[in-house]
């Protein structure tokens, strides 16, 4: 049985020069696990809001939505509030109270269940999830892990028909998306939930889902097998081919007729197949070493020491940090470790209330905002919406020069080269917040670059990016980089980090534990590494990227 029918269905936001959606046509079967991928601004979001009603946006609509059968638009919202549940990207947007155990029986309550049927839902949920030790705080002092579970978990409250999940892990970090998404698998397997989720980390996910669903400009351009799919996207040459696991890309560089693998785990048997008999770990691939000595220090954090209120613990102890004039500094670690706290610190923000914060030798706090920010410090939060103050992206941009002593063509001149740069000029019309969440980014970091910055300090800038603009933003960091500025970058994205960054620092309850150059760094770890370093370190202990990988195989292979 077909839990939803889409059929013809077309959409084309207000002002929008092209359809978000074309002629969608899709079927989503009963208990099926389906993930939906594509380039950032391809009509995911808007295609999954259109499947429940009081989340669909404004525009222009053609064609028709069944779900079990019956015309969407029939069913009623309590119905639909029941049977169709929808967790969004950000966890923050979904949170309504202030308790956890009142988060898990609001939505039960709003639709008027009785004490008792509130009571023994919210009680299996909590035990199903794991969430009994934390039932009783405060949803503020939840990570970003446990505050997306808990959505997660709210809604399961309900008994949903179908779970739709939009980018559910953009905010968590590698070990807490895993755990996040062998949640849901869960939920489709024991429970018969059928699953919807569009994602752009592909590592994890693509192995899980029973069909994968690719678009491309408001259209499907691949369906099928998680395997099929890899198969149809290497035909057509397309850049989605390098969003996927690191195990096909790898396969499809190296020569051989062997299956292509999916996991690491099938990755790893491959290698071993490919390579011949195991004897050593491999030919290294050599790490690249930066010389920083000669470069001077421009943010220095000494025994840092923070706390959000005078009653709550330290967030920051006693963290020492120092990042030097055009490095490109990569800080990673678990949600709640103290990451963007830091990040704030650097920026004069936020003040400890112990240590030193110095930019360029003088304490930050004491430079005045317009001197600390125009042509030196430019920031980019984790939530780009933080950014946008107008009714449209062209004068969001315009605002970031009202106080420049520029003539209108000047700044005309400067926002077409970096909406250009950051490929937003269709999107200058636009209102912000119809943007998708990686447009969004792309947006904010439009006006931060207008700032002509020294200092970068970037808050999760990859969230919501697909992999073919990381590439570009990429560039651009290196650009920007090469003309000497310095780039501190928080991020859960590992694999961003472990190809261009050139030193990474891991953080552990408010601290940098782990210093070091980024190769080094990753050839390490367990979790924070890349999906090549774990299929390949038995035999490659060097390779970080698939590029290492598929290095070391065609010169090592017999």
């Amino acid at each position: 049985m077909e839990t939803f029918r889409i059929d013809n269905l077309s959409f084309t936001y207000p002002l929008a020069i092209r359809p978000a959606l074309a002629g969608i046509d899709l079927a989503v079967e009963q208990g099926e696990f389906l993930l939906l991928c594509g380039f950032s601004g391809c009509g995911k979001s808007t295609l999954l809001r259109h499947l429940k009603t009081a989340l669909a946006p404004h525009g222009q609509k053609s064609g028709q939505i069944d779900f079990n059968g019956v015309d969407l638009q029939e069913v009623g919202l309590r119905e639909q509030s029941q049977k169709i549940g929808f967790v969004v990207q950000s966890p923050e947007e979904q949170i309504v109270t202030d308790k956890v155990w009142h988060e898990l029986a609001f939505g039960l309550e709003s639709l008027g269940y009785d004490q008792q049927t509130i009571r023994l839902r919210v009680a299996e949920m909590a035990s199903f999830f794991g969430i009994q030790n934390w039932f009783h705080e405060d949803v503020a002092t939840l990570s970003g892990g446990q505050k997306q579970l808990l959505n997660l978990a709210s809604i399961m409250a309900m008994q949903p028909e179908v779970l739709i999940l939009d980018e559910p892990t953009g905010q968590l970090d590698p070990i807490a998306a895993l755990d996040f998404l062998q949640t849901v698998k869960r939920i489709n397997r024991e429970l018969g939930v059928t699953v919807i989720l569009s994602e752009q980390r592909l590592e994890e996910v693509f192995p899980l889902a029973d069909r994968v669903v690719v678009m491309d400009r408001g259209k499907m351009i691949a369906e099928g097998l998680p395997l099929e799919v890899g198969n149809q996207l290497k035909k057509q040459e397309h850049e989605m081919f390098y969003a996927l696991p690191s195990p096909m890309q790898i396969h499809a560089a190296v020569v051989g007729d062997l299956p292509c693998p999916v996991t690491v785990r099938e990755g790893r048997r491959w290698l071993d197949q490919i390579c011949g008999p195991y004897t050593e770990a491999g030919e290294p691939v050599a790490a690249t070493s930066q010389n920083l000595s000669r470069q001077e220090e421009v943010v220095t954090l000494k025994e840092v020491y923070f706390k959000y209120e005078k009653e709550q613990p330290d967030v920051i102890k006693g963290l020492n940090l120092t990042v030097r004039q055009g490095e490109f500094l990569a800080v990673v670690g678990g949600n709640g470790t103290g990451k963007s706290t830091a990040l704030m610190l650097m920026s004069g923000l936020l003040k400890p209330y112990r240590g030193k914060v110095l930019l360029n030798g003088k304490a930050v706090a004491s430079i005045p905002g317009k001197e600390r920010f125009w042509q030196n410090l430019g920031v980019l939060p984790q939530d780009p919406q933080a950014l946008f103050v107008k009714k449209t992206v062209m004068l969001d941009l315009l605002e970031v020069l009202s106080d420049q002593k520029l003539s209108e063509y000047e700044k005309e001149l400067k926002i077409n080269e970096v909406a250009t740069l950051t490929e937003i000029t269709s999107l200058l019309a636009m209102h912000p917040y119809d943007l998708s969440g990686g447009e969004q980014q792309r947006a904010a970091l439009a006006k931060i670059l207008l700032l002509d910055p020294r200092i970068l300090l970037l808050d999760e800038p990859t969230k919501g990016m697909d992999a073919r603009f990381k590439r570009i933003f990429a560039a651009i960091l290196q650009n920007l980089q090469s003309g000497g500025v310095t780039i501190v970058l928080v991020s859960h994205d590992v694999e961003f980090c472990a190809r261009y960054a050139e030193r990474c620092a891991l953080f552990f309850d408010g601290s940098a534990i782990s210093v070091g150059e980024a190769k080094e760094f990753f050839c390490g770890n367990s979790f924070y590494t890349t999906a090549a370093n774990r299929m390949a370190r038995h035999r490659f202990p060097q390779a970080v990227t698939t590029e290492d990988v598929i290095k070391a195989c065609n010169t090592t292979r017999p």
